[in-house]
């Protein structure tokens, strides 16, 4: 496969055909994301990917899922996207599944009938980076959009079939807002009402704008206990809608994962003994992105 620098994707799709159509991420603007700062935007060429699709119908066919890599696949134009699906469907008929990253940006420029047209074309997930429903906490971390773009993106994406997994980082919004983003952030879940919840915890990585920030004195990080804090506010302001939640990404102080509404009470009272101290949190050796 045509791997061009550090291929990213979602923890889910540990087991997935990783297929790379585009080079790094269109936005690129995200203050405390390091994932693409080498590598410039550009969408790979059809000939690459054609090779790529060759080699995993030839190799992998055990495999029966596929993720488009980098950033944001859905950058595609219309035709190119569509031109991709139909293909993977031709080369790959045992894949029962395709996935790709989707920045709200992108999901917005589709009309409802292209996203419609992708669904029923094989793109079955979309994996959406909300990080925080806090208005100025977006703005101040260089999102692009607000949550109002947010929620419709993803409810336009929801509207047209697809499984919807978003994104919510812990202690984005510092020590400061903490409790702000996370009410904001729940309410922001509860009208967009997403298949599944992914609760990631920040890390401050020297290669982004927001860690020089902290490293000036103009980003308080919060600490690990105000990250249980914050994360627990969230949950309690969560209404009683079906979705998966995993707080176990690397990243995390602490390994949760339910099912919501079933398991509300249940992470609560988890979350209350780790605030208590009752039970360790993982070292800081061993977080990783």
């Amino acid at each position: 496969m045509d791997y061009q620098g550090n291929i990213i994707r979602p923890p889910s799709e540990a087991f997935s055909i990783i297929l790379q159509v585009t080079h790094g991420c269109s936005h690129h603007r995200c203050t405390f994301c390091g994932a693409y700062r080498d590598k410039p935007f550009r969408i790979k060429s059809q000939d690459a990917i054609e090779r790529d699709l060759d080699f995993a119908a030839h190799w992998c066919r055990r495999q029966t899922t596929l993720f488009l890599a980098d950033g944001d696949a859905l950058v595609l134009p219309h035709s190119q996207m569509i031109t991709l699906l139909t293909r993977i469907r031709s080369q790959l008929p045992w894949i029962r599944r395709i996935s790709s990253y989707a920045t709200c940006q992108n999901i917005m420029a589709k009309t409802d009938a292209e996203l419609a047209a992708y669904k029923q074309s094989g793109l079955q997930r979309l994996y959406i980076g909300l990080e925080s429903g806090h208005d100025p906490t977006l703005k101040a971390i260089g999102k692009g959009v607000d949550s109002e773009t947010m929620v419709i993106a993803c409810q336009r994406a929801r509207a047209a079939g697809m499984f919807v997994s978003v994104t919510c980082l812990l202690g984005i919004a510092g020590r400061l807002a903490s409790l702000h983003h996370a009410k904001a952030t729940a309410e922001v879940l509860n009208h967009i009402q997403p298949n599944q919840i992914a609760i990631l915890t920040l890390m401050l990585l020297e290669n982004t704008p927001l860690y020089q920030q902290a490293a000036a004195g103009h980003f308080c990080l919060a600490s690990p206990k105000e990250m249980l804090i914050e994360l627990k506010h969230l949950i309690t302001h969560l209404d009683s809608f079906r979705t998966q939640f995993h707080a176990n990404h690397a990243s995390n102080y602490f390994s949760l994962s339910g099912r919501f509404p079933r398991d509300h009470k249940s992470i609560l009272a988890a979350l209350d003994d780790l605030i208590r101290e009752n039970a360790p949190l993982k070292p800081e050796t061993l977080r990783m992105l």
